[in-house]
Order: structure tokens, then sequence, then C-alpha cells
């Protein structure tokens, strides 16, 4: 190690020549030189070739960044097509179990309104019209019978499609065609209920 003093005796000592013929010199760094830029050209070839490794590396690593870009777009576009349809599809099938769903009620109310029709015709017949003279004798009917009366049946039904097609206003105008036993029977038993201002117009009840 050295110390101190020899540092300090060997920086105030002059550097000697190895040689003082010049060939000699020229020679020596001339292979110095060489040999240096040997060295150099050999640092700058491994540089250059592990630049072209990183530039090769970052191109395929670019490439595979851009096909996997590419991919998840295309995930991402199908991802959102698919919901779009299944979407479309619950909707399609929500509607079409709802439009079954109104064919079978309606087909229900159907047989419901056959079924009631032929009750009420067998047990509740549409009162026939009378001769005009048996009417002259008969002073004790207090309510005439004309032929536009229509059955019970249409009276309920009559009352039912308007409670359905306008349940804000669901009063029917009773007329000449509404038989007053009809009407009275069905006040009487809580099936229909009269306005509270106009004793001409009643409703169907509510049964719930």
């Amino acid at each position: 190690m050295v110390t101190e003093a020899e540092l300090k005796k060997r920086q105030t000592e002059e550097p000697k020549l190895l040689a003082e013929n010049p060939d000699v010199l020229f020679h020596a760094g001339k292979e110095e030189m060489l040999k240096l830029c040997s060295q150099l050209e050999t640092v700058l070839s491994c540089c250059e070739a592990k630049r072209d490794k990183l530039r090769e590396t970052k191109e395929l690593e670019q490439k595979w960044l851009e096909e996997k870009v590419q991919v998840l777009k295309a995930v991402k576009t199908h991802v959102e097509q698919l919901q779009k349809e299944k979407e479309n599809v619950s909707a399609l099938s929500m509607l079409q179990d709802i439009k079954e769903k109104i064919q079978k009620m309606k087909a229900y109310q159907e047989t419901l309104m056959e079924c009631l029709g032929d009750i009420l015709e067998k047990h509740i017949p549409l009162p026939q019209v009378e001769p005009e003279p048996s009417r002259r004798k008969k002073k004790s009917v207090e309510c005439e019978i004309t032929p536009e009366v229509v059955s019970l049946s249409e009276v309920l039904e009559a009352l039912m499609n308007k409670a359905l097609q306008s349940p804000h206003d669901p009063y029917v105008i009773v007329d000449n065609t509404f038989w007053p036993p009809y009407v009275e029977m069905l006040l009487r038993y809580g099936i229909a209920v009269r306005h509270q201002e106009n004793n001409f117009k009643i409703r169907l009840g509510a049964f719930f």
C-alpha cells in the first residue's frame, strides 16, 4: 500500500521515458493505440449488437401489444353485441310471454263469459215482450218491457268492458235497454254501484 510520503515523492518526480529512441516510442505508442482501437471497436460492436437486439425486442413487444389491443377491442365489441342481443332476446321473450298470457286471459274470459251467459240464460232468461192487449190487462206490471231490452249477460258484459277499457271512468249510462229489475238486482247484491251524483249511471262493484 502506497504511503503518503511515497505518493508525494512520486508526484514531485518527473516521469522518465522507457526509451529515448523515437522509433521505439512511436511503435510502442502505435501498438497501444491499435490495441485501444481494437478494444473500442469490440465494445462498439457489442453495444451495436445489444442495441439491435433491444430494438428487435421492442418491435416484437410493440407488435404483440398492438395485437393484444386489437384482440381486446374485438372482445369488448363482441361482449357488447352479446349483451345487446341478450337484452333484445330477453325483451322479446318477455313480450312474447306477456302476449301469450294476454291471449290465454282473453280465451279464459271468453269461456267465462260464455258460461255466465249460459247460466243467466237458463236461470234468469230475457223477459218476453207481451202483446199489447195482454199488457193492458195486467195493470199490476210496474216495469214495461220493450223490444230493446238487453239480457242480464249483456248488461254485465257492458259493465266489465267499461271497467277494463276506461278504469278512470267505469260508469255506464242506464238507458231504456236496461231492464229496471235487472239494475235493481245488481245494485241490491253489490254487483253494481250507482253513481253518487247521477242515478242513471252505474259501474261494476269492487270485489277486492
